[in-house]
């Protein structure tokens, strides 16, 4: 339907964490991915009655990070609380969190959509234990069941709560980006959305432009990529603006992202939401955090994505756009900056990793740090190309090469025999066996049809087997053809 009236989509992000620390928070069992279920857990993160929980001094510090990193004010004094509510991977009944006093707040992201500068609010940032996993057993046509994974129970989170500041589905997905960059770079988590590292929950509602009261929310949960996030809210954006046209009531709820239908669907009323009951976890003493604390993480931070945006631009004339997808994480950053160590042209290594390496890495569901190429092998195929052993095109033929199997380039072209015909002896004989063979072509083009010089360059490719210097067969065709 068209839409009649003029609404305003509004949006707070709530985005979780997964903490890169070698043990749980509070426990010693392994964070480790993948392990077998149940095979990393212990009487505390399984939640036996008695175990007393001893806080991981290395959240603390992570938090503090992350906190100044997305320019918050870091607390001098917050504790945890207890957060109440019955789910079957929840052994405890309650989960470890912090409500009124939380570690950090009052801070902000900026984002870029289309060169319009925003920015973004972070109402807080609090520290939290994660809980387990439900695997769902059976189907329709026998007795469904669940079982319960504890190995996740315990693992440190990270919850940091946005603002609704956020207008389209657009922005919160440069949102979710830039802040996965920026946690990437502080080095606190490996943000992997496909293993759970970095889950986001969306506070989506609508209300006519220019009114001030918010309209009724739903939350969307479930979303495993940034793509889902952007699909999601504008879907769920524009089925609220069509039920207010159509006078329906706007009922507040959690709703989940259909990934196959492309729609989101009701799971359950926020009627029904818990009464979580918090009150401070009477088992973990508050914290105090010192100005010494927060200036001692404060000089451990390293260059920041805006930082190294800036710096890219400046040192080597980028664009802001090609240095802004080169600092996406710092192994891409590292892997540039590394190649411009021995190679003076940035805009070359920057269009190759934006162009073939990038579309390499996405076809495989790859990280650039398991790829096997490396700076030195992508140095090593562009200066093959700058002195002439093989084209621009031979030379991503090869890269796929590189990509598969690690090889390096100079092994691939011999092993092919793709080196480059540069040499004008040689290349004057094909062309005079390409004339000579095709006499009527020459003849249109010596009456002007200038289309036929392009049929010479192919048929010498093509005797070459495409290995033939482009320029240097322009060139030499162009004389003997105009004599």
């Amino acid at each position: 339907m068209t839409l009649s009236g003029d609404y305003e989509t509004v949006i707070g992000l709530e985005v979780h964490v997964e903490l890169k620390t070698a043990s749980k928070i509070f426990c010693s069992c392994s964070t480790s991915f993948g392990a077998e279920p149940n095979t990393q857990v212990c009487p505390i993160c399984s939640g036996f009655p008695g175990m007393l929980p001893v806080l991981n001094h290395k959240v603390v510090d992570y938090a503090i990070k992350v906190g100044l990193a997305l320019n918050c004010e870091i607390a001098e004094f917050c504790k945890f609380d207890r957060k109440n509510y019955f789910y079957p991977d929840l052994p405890k009944a309650f989960q470890i969190s912090q409500y009124d006093l939380p570690i950090c707040k009052n801070g902000y992201l900026d984002i870029d959509i289309n060169g319009d500068k925003r920015r973004i609010r972070i109402t807080r940032i609090h520290m939290e234990e994660d809980a387990g996993k439900l695997v769902h057993q059976g189907d329709i046509t026998t007795t469904p069941f669940s079982l319960v994974d504890l190995n996740r129970s315990g693992v440190p989170l990270l919850e940091i709560v946005s603002e609704p500041d956020m207008r389209s589905g657009a922005e919160a997905r440069a949102y979710m980006e830039k802040l996965r960059s920026i946690l990437l770079f502080t080095g606190v988590s490996d943000c992997k959305m496909q293993e759970g590292s970095l889950r986001c929950d969306a506070n989506v509602s609508v209300r006519p432009r220019g009114q001030r009261e918010l309209g009724v929310k739903t939350e969307i949960k479930n979303m495993n990529s940034f793509r889902a996030v952007e699909k999601a809210i504008d879907y769920e954006a524009k089925r609220q603006m069509e039920a207010l046209e159509y006078g329906e009531e706007i009922i507040q709820e959690t709703r989940t992202w259909d990934e196959e239908k492309q729609v989101t669907r009701s799971m359950r009323s926020k009627e029904e939401a818990h009464d979580y009951r918090y009150f401070p976890e009477p088992d973990l003493p508050p914290l105090k955090i010192t100005p010494e604390w927060i200036e001692e993480i404060q000089a451990s931070l390293p260059e920041m994505p805006d930082q190294a945006r800036g710096r890219l631009m400046e040192q080597y004339g980028l664009s802001e756009y090609d240095a802004s997808i080169i600092t996406q994480s710092p192994d891409y950053l590292a892997f540039f900056d590394e190649c411009l160590r021995n190679y003076s042209n940035a805009k070359t290594v920057a269009n190759w990793m934006m162009g073939e390496l990038s579309r390499l890495l996405n076809q495989n569901n790859m990280e650039i740090s398991e790829c096997l190429v490396k700076p030195e092998d992508l140095i090593k195929l562009l200066g093959l190309i700058d002195n002439g052993t093989i084209s621009g095109k031979m030379a991503k033929t090869v890269f796929e090469e590189m990509f598969a199997g690690g090889k390096k380039p100079e092994l691939i072209i011999k092993e092919k025999g793709m080196e480059q015909i540069s040499d004008e002896g040689t290349l004057k004989a094909v062309i005079e066996e390409v004339v000579a063979n095709n006499q009527k072509v020459l003849q249109d083009y010596k009456n002007g049809k200038k289309k036929a010089f392009g049929f010479f360059v192919g048929q010498v490719m093509k005797a070459t087997k495409g290995q033939a210097d482009p320029s240097a067969v322009n060139k030499l065709l162009r004389e003997r053809l105009d004599k």
